[in-house]
């Protein structure tokens, strides 16, 4: 199973420009909203016509601008989940799973639909309507609707955006169960990190139009290459950078130095940390190990958020240098213990970042 895009549209404000790919693992596009995710999808289901570029699914050209090939929707084989559903009110849940099967003898088409069904764990609704479902229900339906016609790819658009925190675990839950017996191309569109890192084992991240990380998701995570990969995967540190040597960088933002065990990449611009990476030491002679005042700590149903000053006493709430996330049980630790305390930047967890042309990072 192999899908190949290259394809440039121009959209307001820019141009999507993407060339990637991708085989039967699930592949996420991440990105801000507005980065081109969704048109990714649109192009390749043939919502969307490409302003040019060629797109080629397991060796079948779906659109080729030179050559003026552009498959019909319903001609590409492509199953797509959308954000909303879109659930045919009027038809029951069998003939909504049924929709694409009509060409098919009703054998085939009843076999597709137990399938299916089945598949999503929703024996028994069959002849229930869209509007006597929850959310979560509603979306399974849009998924097996989506498998029924056994698609060479399945297109997911944010598909858990319309659900609550409850129902959206349970969902995530079955297409992680669905996805591992299809063996289609997967696309998983979300603008959510954790979602992204759950589903998929490759990562395609976006920012306005163009690709700029695509890879295994723990290469991306452990070594984003530039600070707008590592904002869009979830890092709160950042600094401003300069070499002092090979094996030392200055933090201008969090004033101190560090030593960094990575090779210094060309154009060095930043530094950063994860906040879950930071670790609190008693130990003050270890490398990279700083005294720290907290100026305000966040708490969250599992972890507390802990705002840091480095070297010096903060002067007001907004005057710190790093957040660190911790456990409660870690919390409950640290929290009666007398400023300073001591905080490590582990040098194998620093990374150290290029800049995106036109970019400027955000203090913190």
């Amino acid at each position: 199973m192999e899908l190949l895009v290259d394809i440039q549209k121009k959209l307001p404000g820019f141009t999507l420009e993407v060339s990637f790919r991708t085989g039967d693992k699930p592949l996420g596009l991440l990105g801000a909203s507005g980065a081109g995710k969704s048109m990714v999808l649109r192009c390749i289901a043939g919502i969307e016509t490409p302003t040019r570029g060629r797109i080629v699914l397991n060796g079948r050209v779906l659109f080729d601008s030179q050559k003026r090939i552009n498959l019909p929707s319903r001609d590409r084989n492509i199953g797509f989940l959308f954000q909303n559903y879109a659930l045919f009110p009027h038809l029951t849940v069998a003939q909504n799973v049924g929709f694409g099967l009509q060409k098919l003898p009703k054998a085939e088409q009843e076999r597709r639909i137990a399938e299916q069904l089945a598949l999503v764990q929703l024996q028994g609704l069959e002849t229930r309507y869209p509007h006597q479902l929850s959310g979560g229900q509603q979306q399974r339906v849009a998924l097996a609707r989506a498998l029924a016609i056994e698609p060479e790819a399945l297109l997911l658009d944010e598909p858990f955006s319309a659900l609550d925190t409850h129902l959206r675990s349970q969902v995530e839950k079955q297409l992680s169960v669905t996805l591992n017996s299809y063996r289609g191309v997967t696309l998983f569109v979300t603008h959510t990190l954790e979602e992204a890192y759950r589903v998929c084992q490759n990562l395609l991240i976006l920012s306005q139009g163009k690709v700029i990380a695509d890879g295994p998701k723990q290469a991306i995570f452990e070594r984003p290459a530039t600070y707008t990969v590592a904002q869009l995967t979830g890092c709160k540190n950042f600094s401003r950078a300069r070499s002092l040597s090979p094996q030392w960088i200055e933090a201008l933002d969090w004033d101190c130095s560090l030593r960094v065990v990575e090779p210094l990449p060309d154009g060095l611009s930043y530094i950063g940390i994860r906040a879950h990476h930071l670790t609190f030491t008693d130990s003050p002679d270890q490398d990279n190990t700083f005294p720290c005042w907290l100026i305000q700590a966040s708490e969250t149903p599992h972890r507390f958020t802990l705002y840091l000053k480095l070297n010096t006493p903060p002067h007001h709430a907004e005057d710190y240098h790093l957040q660190a996330e911790v456990f409660k049980d870690k919390w409950a630790l640290i929290k009666n213990q007398p400023l300073p305390w001591r905080v490590r930047l582990e040098p194998m967890r620093l990374f150290l970042m290029q800049a995106e042309p036109g970019e400027v990072a955000e203090r913190n």
